[in-house]
C-alpha cells in the first residue's frame, strides 16, 4: 500500500468508526464506562497504526495539507493516553505465557 493521503484519511476514518462503535456497545451493555471494555485494546494498537502511518506519510510527503498535520496531531494527543494498552512490540500475545499477557495488559 502507497503511503497517501488518501489512505491516511481511510485509516483515520476507520480509527473514528471504530471508536464510535466501540461507545454504543458500552451504552447498549449497560453503560459500562469505556476503559473497561475489552476492545479498547483492540482501539490502542489501531489509534497507534493510524498514528506511524500518518508519521511516514508527513516523512515522505514534502506538500502536505495542514488539516492533515493538525488531524495527526489529535490523533497522537488521544494515542498518548492510551499508548500503555498497545499490543506489546517486544514479544507478540501468542507466545505470551497467561501470566505474561495478564501482567501486560493489567489485569
Amino acid at each position: 500500500m502507497a503511503i497517501t493521503v488518501q489512505n491516511f484519511i481511510k485509516l483515520a476514518n476507520y480509527y473514528n468508526q471504530t471508536a464510535k462503535t466501540m461507545s454504543a456497545i458500552c451504552i447498549t451493555k449497560g453503560g459500562i464506562p469505556i476503559e473497561n471494555y475489552v476492545g479498547r485494546f483492540f482501539a490502542a494498537d489501531v489509534l497507534e497504526f493510524v498514528v506511524e502511518y500518518g508519521e511516514r506519510l508527513v516523512k515522505s510527503t514534502k506538500d502536505i495539507s495542514p488539516e492533515v498535520v493538525s488531524v495527526l496531531e489529535r490523533f497522537r494527543a488521544q494515542f498518548e493516553h492510551v499508548r500503555s494498552m498497545t499490543t506489546p512490540s517486544e514479544k507478540p500475545i501468542y507466545e505470551m505465557t497467561l501470566e505474561e499477557f495478564e501482567k501486560t495488559m493489567n489485569i
